[in-house]
C-alpha cells in the first residue's frame, strides 16, 4: 500500500509539472489565464465522468450512486475546489511574469507550508530541522529573486510573478492539508477530484461570464491538443494520483514527492519553451529541494 503511495505521488507530480507545456504555447496564441483554466476544468471534468462512468459500468454501480455523497461534506468539497482553482489561476498567471522553471521551483515550497500549517493548525511539533530548512528555504527563495534585470518595468513583473506563485504555493498547501484532515479523506478519489474540478471551475465560469476578463476560444488542432493535454496530464491524472497518495500515505508524505514537478517543469522549459537557468538560480533551486527533501524525511521519521 505505501509503495503504490509513493508511486500514485511520483506520477501526479511528474504530471503536474507538465502545466506550462501546454500552457504557454496558447498564451502565445492569444489565450489568456482565465480562457485557458476553464477549457482545462471543463474537458477535465468530462473525462473525469466518462472515467467515473466506465468504472460504475465495470462494478456495475448505479452512476448516481458513485457520485452521491453526504451533504454535510459538500461545503468541504466547495472549499478544496476553490483552493484548487484559486493555486491553478495564480500560478497560471505567473508564467506571464516569470519563466516557468523558477514559478515552479517556487511553487515547491509548498511542502514547507504544509509542516507550518500542521505544526499551528494540528499540533505538530515543529524541530529546530523544520525550522533551519525553513531558513534554507527562504535563502534559496532570495537567491531566485534577485533580478540581473536593470529595467523597472521588468523587476515590478517579476515581483508580481513572485507574489502570484507564493499565493498559489499557500493555496495549495491548504488544500492538501484540507484533503487529509476533513471529512473528505473518506470519500472514494473519483468522486472527490470529480467535485474538486467541478467546483473549481465556477470561480472561471463567474469571472468569464460577468466580462471580468474575456473568453478567447481555442482555433486550430495545436490549440486543442493543448487544451487536452491540460485537461489529462496535470489535471485528471495529476489529481487522482494525489487524492489516492494521500489517502496511502498521508500528505506530508505526498508532498516529499513533489520535488519532481518543479524538476519537469524545469527540463520541459529548457527542451521545449527555450528557456535557460544561471548558476545563481540553480544554486536557490537546490537549495529549495534540499530544505523541503530534509523537512519530509524528517516527518517520515
Amino acid at each position: 500500500m505505501r509503495l503504490q503511495g509513493y508511486l500514485f505521488a511520483a506520477l501526479a507530480a511528474a504530471t503536474y509539472g507538465t502545466n506550462p507545456l501546454f500552457a504557454k504555447p496558447l498564451y502565445a496564441a492569444g489565450m489568456n489565464p482565465d480562457s485557458v483554466l476553464l477549457f482545462r476544468y471543463v474537458i477535465a471534468i468530462v473525462m473525469m465522468m466518462l472515467l467515473i462512468g466506465w468504472k460504475s459500468w465495470r462494478r456495475k454501480v448505479n452512476l448516481r450512486d458513485t457520485l452521491t455523497v453526504k451533504r454535510h461534506s459538500l461545503p468541504q468539497l466547495i472549499i478544496m475546489g476553490l483552493l484548487m482553482s484559486a493555486s491553478s489561476i495564480l500560478l497560471f498567471v505567473s508564467y506571464n511574469y516569470m519563466p516557468v522553471g523558477i514559478a515552479s521551483t517556487l511553487l515547491f515550497v509548498y511542502p514547507i507550508l504544509v509542516a507550518v500549517i500542521m505544526a499551528l493548525c494540528f499540533g505538530e511539533r515543529l524541530s529546530w530541522i523544520v525550522l533551519g530548512c525553513l531558513l534554507t528555504a527562504t535563502a534559496g527563495v532570495a537567491l531566485l529573486c534577485r533580478t540581473d534585470s536593470s529595467d523597472t518595468a521588468a523587476q515590478q513583473s517579476f515581483w508580481i510573478g513572485f507574489l502570484c506563485v507564493m499565493a498559489s504555493s499557500l493555496a495549495y498547501a491548504i488544500y492538501l492539508v484540507g484533503l487529509n484532515k476533513t471529512r473528505v479523506r473518506t470519500i472514494a478519489t473519483l468522486p472527490v477530484t470529480f467535485y474538486v474540478l467541478l467546483f473549481g471551475s465556477l470561480i472561471y465560469v463567474v469571472r468569464l461570464g460577468c466580462g471580468i476578463v474575456p473568453l478567447v476560444m481555442p482555433h486550430g488542432t495545436m490549440m486543442w491538443l493543448c487544451c487536452l493535454g491540460l485537461g489529462l496530464f496535470p489535471t485528471v491524472i495529476s489529481l487522482v494520483m494525489t487524492s489516492r497518495a494521500i489517502q496511502c500515505i498521508g500528505s506530508t508524505q505526498t508532498a516529499l514527492l513533489g520535488a519532481l514537478e518543479p524538476v519537469t517543469a524545469v527540463t520541459l522549459g529548457i527542451a521545449f519553451l527555450g528557456e535557460s537557468i544561471c548558476l545563481r538560480e540553480a544554486i536557490g533551486m537546490v537549495l529549495i529541494f534540499a530544505a523541503v527533501t530534509l523537512v519530509v524525511g524528517k516527518a517520515k521519521g
